[in-house]
């Protein structure tokens, strides 16, 4: 059996180019992009997505193989699948980022741990918030959107010389501060009240100085911390899905959609 050149073309096409779009999104992608996936699985998932995804895709360019515009083609599809998994790694990151901030207001700052994601040193209640974000994730099959997000990508931006414009970058990058008033929103019930706790312990120190606040003082902003965690653990659920919400339009917006 004898296959043309313009028949190879066409199948490396459609399978090559949308197989580094997805891989690059698997990669950056929070949960499938964690240092504790082995490589193996994150290729045969992006295989197996690539099968399924690429028959549904219209013809892609036609372009000479292994020319120059074959391969900028595939730098362009790896780069929005990189940009599709790093939007999705921001709701992760607020978690972490809200979890340092209280970690920090309790004393827990010193005390860290190995962040799977990463392999980096993080807080232990940032890991916390961490592990509760990955479950609620799943929970609402944050999966299963990445996927519908990167199978629709293919229709917002088809495969070819076409990449993410200037501006829905710039937007990408401003985000950066709307993360962090997320994370302090997250956090910002235990800063109140361990502020209120802090200054009650200024006040009695002032009132019966006998009395050795930096020797009650840890345990109780300690035991503080933990009920205002428990306590507000339902609006940090409701707070994750307005986040979801918000990097969903984010996507939306830099790919080009609504």
């Amino acid at each position: 059996m004898n296959f043309t050149m313009m028949e190879i073309n066409a199948w490396m096409g459609g399978y090559m180019w949308p197989f580094f779009r997805i891989g690059a999104m698997l990669m950056a992608a929070p949960i499938s992009g964690a240092q504790s996936v082995p490589m193996r699985i994150r290729l045969v998932l992006a295989v197996a997505l690539t099968l399924i995804i690429a028959p549904l895709l219209p013809p892609g360019p036609q372009v000479e193989i292994f020319g120059f515009q074959w391969v900028m083609i595939i730098f362009y599809q790896i780069l929005i699948g990189i940009v599709i998994g790093f939007t999705f790694q921001l709701i992760f990151a607020v978690a972490i980022t809200g979890g340092g901030i209280i970690a920090m207001q309790m004393g827990l700052g010193f005390a860290s741990m190995v962040d799977p994601q990463n392999g980096q040193q993080v807080p232990v209640l940032s890991q916390f918030y961490l592990m509760l974000t990955t479950l609620l994730f799943l929970a609402m099959d944050g999966h299963l959107i990445m996927i519908r997000v990167v199978a629709d990508s293919f229709t917002i931006l088809p495969i070819g010389m076409q990449g993410i414009d200037n501006d829905a970058l710039y937007r990408l990058a401003t985000w950066g501060g709307d993360l962090f008033a997320a994370a302090l929103w997250l956090a910002l019930p235990a800063i109140a009240s361990l502020l209120l706790i802090n200054f009650s312990f200024g006040i009695m120190s002032r009132a019966a100085p006998q009395i050795q606040i930096f020797s009650i003082g840890f345990p109780i902003t300690l035991m503080m911390g933990f009920v205002v965690i428990f306590y507000t653990l339902p609006g940090v659920v409701v707070q994750f899905g307005v986040i979801v919400d918000d990097v969903i339009s984010l996507l939306g917006f830099v790919l080009g959609g609504t």
